[in-house]
């Protein structure tokens, strides 16, 4: 998992309250149990017209915003099913970190999974950073994990909480697998003990 420590990159508001996961990624796009290519689907619904085209309205396909790495949307972020599909689309198309006042549960978790930085802030102060990402090419905003800060372009600052546990395995790339590997030695050291008390099984 790719690490995450600090983040500059445009931010594109998506002010959608309880966008679900469905929104964030259509069924039609579960067929594949590769993470890669996911990001076509990304908010396909309201990002392709019937034909297939370009929405030129959404606020991905906007020339601003297409390289975006940063997410400010409404409350009740990946609501619905629980489907791992959601960040891996987020991720795939380039979306290094949401920022809402609130997320679903289990997509919330899924984040932390995936290397995708997941912040909640306080109303008032998703206001404010929506109205930086409204800002187009100058909507950059400088994300900081290990202050945990959140700076705009125009140089105001906002801290914002997280579990030091979640924030250990983003900051050094740690997945559940690499939790895993963090104990091989033990794990072998244990394996090669128990091989020797019963060398039968």
């Amino acid at each position: 998992m790719q690490k995450f420590d600090q983040l500059t990159g445009i931010a594109a508001p998506l002010p959608i309250v309880n966008v679900d996961t469905d929104m964030i990624i259509p069924k039609d796009y579960l067929k594949t149990i590769l993470r890669t290519g996911l990001g076509t689907g990304l908010f396909a619904e309201p990002r392709y017209n019937e034909d297939g085209s370009e929405n030129p309205n959404f606020v991905l396909n906007k020339p601003a915003y297409r390289n975006a790495e940063i997410l400010v949307a409404g409350d009740n972020f990946g609501c619905g099913s629980s489907r791992e599909h959601a960040p891996w689309a987020l991720l795939d198309f380039g979306i290094r970190c949401v920022i809402s006042t609130s997320f679903a549960d289990i997509f919330y978790n899924n984040c932390f999974k995936n290397g995708i930085l997941p912040i909640r802030v306080a109303p008032e102060q998703l206001d404010l950073l929506m109205d930086d990402a409204e800002r187009g090419a100058n909507a950059r905003l400088t994300i900081d994990l290990e202050t945990q800060t959140i700076a705009g372009p125009d140089g105001g600052e906002i801290s914002f909480e997280i579990d030091p546990f979640r924030k250990h395995c983003l900051l050094n790339g740690l997945d559940d697998i690499g939790l895993t590997m963090e104990k091989a030695g033990s794990i072998a050291s244990y394996e090669t003990a128990l091989a020797e008390r019963r060398p039968w099984a």
